[in-house]
């Protein structure tokens, strides 16, 4: 565990300021395009905002072992609330503003963003509207730029792009599992009939309350960029909970073949890393390391694009339900509730490759495969999740598509038998079909 200590900030400016000078950037530059305006080109407040209306379906097969037996999985059952096997929802519904140009300074920027839809932000966290980015950045140096508020940490390209140009409908494993995080007061040990373990509030979103150094210097068509963020530790829309603080660095190197916005044509390398602490206060109650890190690339040109990335994961594993169960379900004997479970000190990694290819300038198909292997360091507790996801985008113009995908889906407990409970309940997890129309306003 590394702990916070004003070095590893100021080494990371002062490393940057060797790089060159700075520049300002506007193009697929996760920390600029979400951070960033242009100082006199930029209007005060431009309001903007998405809609993603979605439609899943999976077979609904039952459980074939355990507790729950014959009842109805949560991995085969539909976001958020896991109450069905298929359904219509409005995923995502966002509208924000963001601007420059204040009358005093015109080197300082905003940017404000809230959640109308149907997800783990909004239904996990009480059902209401929700802010999911709140952020000043103050542009004054060469060498920092300084963004403090609520907003998405710099890390995985999966979890930092912007969700309106993400070629999928749902998350790698990894991301999801990993990087996505939920936050509990217990571990789930506690079981019976009384009040399962449940998300005390929004998943992460991939976001942060703190205050983040951040900048990006130009070497001929090379671009590096650095991030380094101390925040919370406890996802969006509330305060700490304990005195620990979260650690976040970044660094990527593309190289620019041209073109602007969020799919400029480039390669980019880039590796982050993260480290903090949770406190519980129920099951398994105290304090645990939770470290996450991973590198990366990207390519796109033309009509082709590619990426790759690793992660990996120690402490605080999320490990789905009890038995699969969706959550709140009853087991067949009638003496507990299905509720979420953490591994506390667990370790877990994973990856994926994909790439897409534009048929016509309308109509790009994708193929995507990923892979998690959870909780590696205690054999018996392993599971390994595979996937693949068959892809197809049509293009209405740039700012309204439609996805549709299929995914191939495979789960298993690589150190038991096939007979074993937990393999038979694997089993039955269903391939998932999912579309969506995405709409830029």
């Amino acid at each position: 565990m590394i702990s916070f200590n004003k070095k590893l900030l100021l080494s990371a400016v002062g490393a940057a300021t060797l790089m060159g000078s700075a520049v300002p950037v506007q193009a697929a530059n996760w920390l600029f395009l979400q951070g960033t305006e242009k100082p006199g080109q930029s209007a005060r407040a431009r309001v903007w905002g998405f809609i993603q209306p979605e439609y899943t379906y999976t077979e609904d097969t039952k459980l074939k072992a355990g507790p729950w037996k014959g009842q109805s999985a949560a991995f085969n059952s539909v976001r958020p609330n896991l109450k069905t096997n298929d359904g219509f929802n409005i995923l995502r519904a966002r509208i924000g503003v963001r601007g420059t140009g204040f009358p005093l300074d015109d080197n300082v920027n905003y940017f404000f963003l809230a959640e109308f839809g149907n997800n783990g932000i909004t239904a996990q966290g009480g059902g209401s509207v929700k802010i999911t980015d709140a952020s000043v950045t103050l542009n004054h140096l060469k060498a920092a730029r300084f963004r403090v508020g609520q907003f998405k940490t710099p890390g995985s390209e999966e979890a930092l792009q912007a969700i309106h140009v993400f070629d999928y409908n749902n998350f790698t494993n990894a991301t999801n599992q990993l990087l996505l995080e939920r936050f509990f007061d217990g571990n789930g040990s506690i079981g019976g009939l009384g009040k399962p373990n449940t998300p005390n509030g929004p998943v992460s979103a991939f976001r942060d309350i703190g205050i983040q150094a951040f900048q990006t210097f130009k070497m001929n068509d090379w671009e590096h960029s650095y991030a380094a963020m101390i925040g919370s530790g406890n996802g969006i829309t509330r305060g700490d909970n304990d005195n620990n603080k979260e650690l976040y660095l970044y660094w990527a190197s593309e190289k620019v073949f041209g073109g602007k916005g969020p799919r400029r044509k480039g390669w980019k390398t880039y590796v982050w890393y993260q480290d903090g602490k949770r406190t519980l206060t129920t099951g398994g109650a105290g304090e645990y390391d939770r470290t996450r890190y991973g590198l990366g690339s990207t390519y796109r040109t033309g009509k082709i694009h590619a990426n790759f990335e690793y992660m990996k994961a120690d402490g605080m594993i999320f490990t789905g339900t009890d038995g699969a169960a969706r959550p709140g379900a009853k087991n067949n004997a009638g003496t507990a509730l299905a509720g979420f479970n953490l591994e506390t000190e667990g370790k877990a990694d994973g990856w994926y490759v994909d790439g897409g290819y534009h048929i016509t300038p309308n109509w790009e198909i994708d193929l995507r495969y990923d892979v998690l292997n959870r909780m590696t360091d205690v054999s018996k507790k392993e599971r390994q999740f595979e996937t693949w996801t068959l892809g197809t985008q049509f293009f209405w113009n740039k700012k309204s598509r439609f996805i549709l995908n299929y995914e191939f889906r495979d789960a298993e407990a690589p150190n038991l038998s096939d007979s074993a409970g937990p393999n038979k309940i694997l089993s039955g997890m269903d391939d998932r079909i999912s579309a969506q129309i995405l709409i830029v306003f």
